[in-house]
């Protein structure tokens, strides 16, 4: 018997937003660093970038894998409508990540430079396109789809194209990389940290652009997006604490504390998301052709009883889940060190 006082409904709306926020920060500087893979100079830079991920990079991805099946189990209908109408999309997506990772796994199995090149261009480019995808998906949430009354998804793809999407895309581009660049001037060392930190102060002046202009676009083309800020007040101190956390990124960086920054990154990263679900509440989907039918926390939902149950799973499943990530981190912890087993 479920308490009075336990809604169940919005215990999965935040649970869904804490494995975005973990998919986002762990695997966010794994599509960056891949982003970034590019610009290194040489063959051994080139490993040292890809196996600064080695080690974790399919381990992040669970994160993914993880809420995407809390989306299916908790709000089936959101799942069944979004899936539907991204689909082409979700294509595209799944086809970057497979891509991306049989680079990892392909690159080093000969030495020859062309099979080398090709894998590395594969590597960046799945890298960048997922980090895009998952920005123009997100910005296709906040601006309101298509939905019919029937729940169906009454586009076609192109009408996920638009432009606001679009610079949500390329403002979530910027900021992977950027979290990238940060987690490698953590894992690197001498001449190639040197070229990493230029990286770093190329992505942060882009970033920051990006970000005041998606905000400034937010504001005047996607005025819902506040509109809960009213109801909850709090959420100015998250606002005042991504501005923070931005201004501590350069700050950080020149005084030779890559870890904090990494942490400022993160927590920039997390807001963001947190923002998002604010801006969201109590939707999930948002009809763009009548309020009536957008999907909610509650109109899209399994039963009370699949919910409680899958409570009690979460609350088993993610503390094993965040204890198998922290030993994983701490065991490859410091800089990346290439021997025969390395990719």
């Amino acid at each position: 018997m479920t308490p009075d006082w336990l809604d169940l409904n919005l215990l999965w709306f935040f649970l869904i937003g804490v494995l975005l926020v973990g998919y986002a920060v762990l695997d966010g500087f794994d599509l960056g660093v891949g982003t970034l893979h590019l610009f290194a100079k040489n063959d051994l830079e080139r490993r040292i970038l890809m196996n600064s991920i080695g080690p974790v990079w399919d381990g992040n991805e669970v994160w993914l894998v993880t809420a995407g099946g809390a989306l299916f189990a908790a709000f089936p209908k959101v799942y069944a409508t979004a899936f539907s109408g991204f689909y082409l999309a979700f294509m595209l997506l799944l086809m970057a990540l497979i891509f991306r990772a049989v680079a990892l796994e392909f690159r080093s199995k000969q030495p020859w430079p062309w099979w080398r090149q090709m894998w590395d261009v594969v590597f960046s480019l799945g890298s960048s396109l997922a980090a895009f995808l998952f920005g123009v998906a997100v910005g296709n949430i906040i601006q309101g789809l298509p939905i019919g009354a029937d729940g169906e998804y009454q586009g076609g793809f192109f009408e996920l194209l638009s432009p606001y999407p679009l610079l949500v895309g390329v403002f979530n581009l910027s900021l992977f990389a950027l979290h990238g660049a940060i987690y490698l001037e953590i894992k690197t060392e001498g001449e190639l940290q040197q070229r990493v930190r230029r990286w770093l102060w190329w992505c942060y002046a882009v970033f920051v652009c990006l970000y005041l202009v998606t905000t400034v676009v937010t504001f005047a083309h996607v005025p819902h997006a506040t509109a809960n800020f009213r109801y909850f007040p709090w959420v100015w101190l998250v606002v005042a604490l991504i501005v923070l956390a931005i201004a501590n990124i350069p700050r950080a960086v020149y005084f030779g504390h890559p870890v904090q920054a990494f942490i400022s990154s993160s927590l920039v990263i997390g807001g963001l998301i947190v923002l998002f679900g604010v801006a969201l509440f109590p939707n999930l989907l948002i009809s763009s052709i009548d309020p009536k039918f957008s999907l909610t926390a509650y109109n899209a939902a399994s039963s009370q009883k699949t919910l409680g149950i899958m409570a009690i799973i979460a609350a088993i499943g993610m503390p094993l889940v965040l204890c198998y990530t922290t030993v994983i981190y701490y065991i490859f912890r410091g800089k990346v060190k290439l021997d025969k087993m390395s990719y």
